[in-house]
């Protein structure tokens, strides 16, 4: 891989029990920019993600057993040297997935972060001393780690997704198993390499890489040894992998789709409002679950908001992620880029107005045009479902209680973003849109201090934050007796 500093990061095998396990079979991680392949990566399946559950279980005493101030010695270890490795990280990173390189050191930072606040936050997992009802009696409560964690991945942040989710188990004191992306390995088994140098010990993290994903997804839901299973990825498989884990009753978390609203109000800072929405809908090609869905606009400022929305989209450069300049990268796939064609043929043929783009770019197969769509309703199939590309579809409104209806009227309830200047509207909007997340005159809004998650079929608990050790602990209740003898 030319550029790489440190060739031990690019790994093709899979990381089981502090070891490099091979399989029969490869398949070939490709980069989605000119579908040129990157290298062919071990195939693992069943067989080895069992394996890699036994190491989890097997370690899971000796882990949980050090004290909250060794692991986060350990945790700490690991977040410096992703930092220090964040150019390689970013290089592979970009190859296999296609975000432009400083999106990738983005994400190489922002994944090291959860894994730098969580060995911190570890230490403060608190138990309580409740009044007793008699005097005879004492109730404690203390918290311990659920046990073993399974974890599956998607491919669009394939180290942050990754490191939120084993930076809270691990600081916990559970062990962990993940099956990334087949898409993309290179950036999770990377990571595997840096967490051996960092000291952490064999079985504590494990990461299985494969192309069977119903098989492997089926040991990861449903074996007995794990107590606790964490997915980040679509609604309808979410809901597959949810039924799965009930036939074992395991502690589920679930970050699913979303269709965040961008409500732009008539008092609002239009500029602000247009790069607050460039960055929420592009980046990552618009394919993070986080991303701007459906633009709403009060008609006062709608033209206004238009023109210089649509004159900051044409200053986007559509290219490989690792060219100069490059500020949009590739789709994931083929299909990727279908799917996107076909909400937008529809919609179209439904009445909206194609202002800019709307088309597979000359740049390659995988890659589509920045696009904005005007004239959109909200029951067109480009505002119905989730888009996971760069297209934008702007929506006009009259009223803040329309708006609101409008927003609130989808299956999901991941994130969500208005702009305004009023501050009883704002405290109106913020309590009225049904999602987990509101980004408030803000555009961004993920950090390892805020609990990230959804409500409603966007999914169930909370990633970072003081929260965020909540799904990978237990509560135990502690009742002593005859303390007045």
């Amino acid at each position: 891989m030319k550029g790489l500093v440190d060739k031990q990061l690019l790994k093709n095998f899979s990381y089981i029990n502090g070891s490099w396990h091979s399989s029969a079979t490869e398949f070939s991680v490709t980069n989605p920019a000119n579908g040129a392949e990157i290298i062919k990566v071990s195939n693992a399946g069943v067989v080895e993600t069992k394996l890699a559950v036994k190491a989890a279980k097997a370690a899971l005493a000796m882990w949980s057993a050090k004290s909250a101030n060794q692991r986060a010695t350990l945790l700490r270890n690991w977040f410096d040297l992703m930092m220090e490795n964040i150019d390689d990280l970013a290089l592979i990173l970009t190859l296999e997935q296609g975000k432009p390189l400083a999106e990738a050191k983005g994400e190489v930072a922002y994944g090291a972060s959860f894994i730098e606040w969580f060995a911190e936050e570890g230490k403060r997992v608190y138990g309580d001393i409740i009044p007793a009802p008699s005097n005879d009696k004492r109730i404690i409560v203390i918290k311990q780690p659920v046990g073993v964690v399974a974890s599956i991945t998607p491919w669009n942040f394939p180290n942050a997704m990754i490191a939120r989710k084993a930076a809270a188990a691990l600081a916990a004191g559970c062990t962990f198993v993940v099956r990334p992306a087949k898409q993309t390995p290179l950036s999770a088994l990377a990571m595997a390499e840096l967490a051996e140098r960092a000291g952490i010990p064999a079985g504590v993290f494990n990461v299985v890489v494969g192309e069977d994903a119903r098989g492997m997804g089926e040991v990861l839901t449903q074996h007995p040894d794990i107590a606790k299973f964490t997915f980040t990825g679509s609604t309808a498989v979410g809901k597959t992998l949810l039924s799965q884990c009930a036939t074992s009753v395991k502690k589920v978390s679930m970050e699913l789709g979303g269709n965040a609203p961008f409500i732009v109000f008539d008092d609002a800072d239009i500029d602000a409002a247009v790069q607050g929405a460039m960055a929420s809908k592009y980046r990552n090609a618009g394919q993070t679950c986080v991303c701007t869905n459906r633009i709403f606009v009060q008609q006062a400022v709608l033209a206004q908001f238009t023109e210089k929305f649509a004159q900051a989209v044409s200053e986007l450069t559509l290219g490989d992620g690792l060219v100069d300049g490059v500020t949009i990268g590739p789709m994931i796939s083929a299909q990727a880029v279908s799917d996107v064609e076909s909400l937008v043929s529809q919609s179209i043929a439904a009445g909206a107005t194609l202002i800019t783009g709307g088309k597979k770019d000359p740049a390659g197969e995988n890659f589509y045009q920045a696009t904005i769509l005007t004239n959109v309703t909200n029951d067109m199939p480009i505002a119905a479902n989730e888009i996971f590309g760069p297209v934008s579809p702007i929506i006009a409104f009259d009223t803040e209680a329309e708006v609101i209806a409008m927003a609130n009227d989808t299956e999901y309830g991941l994130a969500a973003y208005f702009y305004s200047r009023d501050i009883g509207r704002i405290w109106r909007v913020a309590e009225g849109l049904e999602f987990g997340m509101i980004g408030i005159n803000e555009g961004i809004i993920s950090n390892a201090a805020a609990p990230f998650g959804g409500v409603k079929q966007s999914g169930n608990g909370r990633e970072g934050s003081k929260y965020g050790l909540d799904d990978y602990l237990e509560i135990k209740y502690l009742c002593m007796g005859g303390l007045d003898k």
